[in-house]
């Protein structure tokens, strides 16, 4: 717990660094509290800011109930609250269905059945062609960009300050700030290189979207649909339709350790013609207005993300970074 007086830096300006800001100074309104980054919502995209880049929606990706699903868990409850209470935030309740292509993914109940209010089996009829069943369930649909830059306008509404700057080595923020008590480090992918850091278990792995236009027909749910005895490798599809305005994300990819930034025109055909197989609102591929097509490197890192602190040169250094793809979901 900081003391009254004190003064931290948080390192990062991509959600798990915004969230973790915000949640230092509505805890602690006392305190001083600056926020350090490269890149800030409303930038122009880049692929290592893989924040904007989300599509995004909660579903936890944990098997079994562990940390990281108490993490989940306390970030849904914190939503449920943050779509209530502000609704320009871009956090939306949302339905949800979940196409599996194999039936061996049944054999266990979801960890969150009762979190999310009761799941129910999709009907036979409206599964795509090849999917083995799906479920039906309700969590929340992100507007990423909106989402940012309402987390970004709270910051600015309790005085954070904000500082726009790029470091090669946690030890020059400790020299630059040496009032602060501790130092946040938030910087996702940018841990494998940071000095003093250098976390060889950090890894990206691609994302490539398209984000269309939406159909006169408005979709009703968003969709995932994971089938690997039919996709080609590392391939899933999903259909997200950010609220407010925010257009229709669809995807998708996971390609562990690629960084090429590079558009996959094969790739871009098969998102078009698996989502216009899941989503009917679709429509046909031809249908699609794509508005532009996204790369975004998600900081993936071996064993799980980093949540844990240390003691270095006389502060405290708390990491919070390497949530992939899990991100939005467990910020809070």
């Amino acid at each position: 717990m900081p003391a009254a007086s004190s003064s931290v830096v948080v390192l990062g300006g991509g959600v798990a660094g915004l969230t973790t800001a915000l949640e230092l100074k509505n805890k602690h309104p006392n305190i001083k509290v600056t926020l350090v980054a490269k890149f800030l919502p409303g930038d122009v995209a880049q692929a290592e800011y893989c924040s904007p880049q989300a599509g995004a929606n909660w579903t936890s990706f944990e098997n079994e109930w562990n940390r990281y699903a108490w993490y989940d868990q306390f970030s849904f409850g914190r939503f449920l609250r943050i779509a209530d209470e502000f609704p320009e935030s871009g956090v939306e309740r949302f339905p949800f269905r979940l196409v599996h292509g194999e039936e061996a993914d049944r054999s266990k109940k979801p960890w969150f059945e009762d979190l999310v209010g009761g799941i129910r089996p999709t009907p036979r009829e409206e599964l795509p062609p090849g999917a083995a069943w799906g479920m039906e369930l309700t969590t929340f649909m992100f507007n990423s960009r909106l989402y940012l830059s309402w987390l970004m306008q709270r910051l600015l509404k309790a005085k954070v300050q904000i500082i726009r700057r790029s470091y090669s080595h946690i030890d020059d923020v400790i020299s630059d700030f040496p009032a602060a008590t501790a130092v946040f480090n938030c910087t996702g992918l940018g841990a494998k290189t940071l000095g003093g850091v250098e976390d060889q278990k950090m890894y990206a792995t691609k994302g490539h979207t398209l984000l269309i236009g939406e159909p006169k027909n408005p979709i009703k749910k968003m969709y995932v649909w994971s089938q690997p005895s039919l996709f080609p490798e590392n391939e899933f599809s999903h259909v997200f339709p950010r609220p407010l305005g925010g257009g229709i994300i669809i995807g998708g990819v996971r390609l562990d350790g690629d960084q090429d930034e590079t558009l996959d025109a094969g790739r871009t055909e098969r998102i078009k013609q698996r989502a216009c197989q899941l989503c009917p609102e679709l429509g046909s591929p031809k249908d699609l207005q794509v508005i532009s097509q996204n790369v975004g490197l998600r900081p993936s890192r071996s064993g799980g993300g980093r949540v844990e602190s240390e003691q270095r040169n006389g502060i405290q250094l708390i990491h919070n970074y390497g949530a992939s793809g899990a991100g939005y979901q467990s910020s809070w």
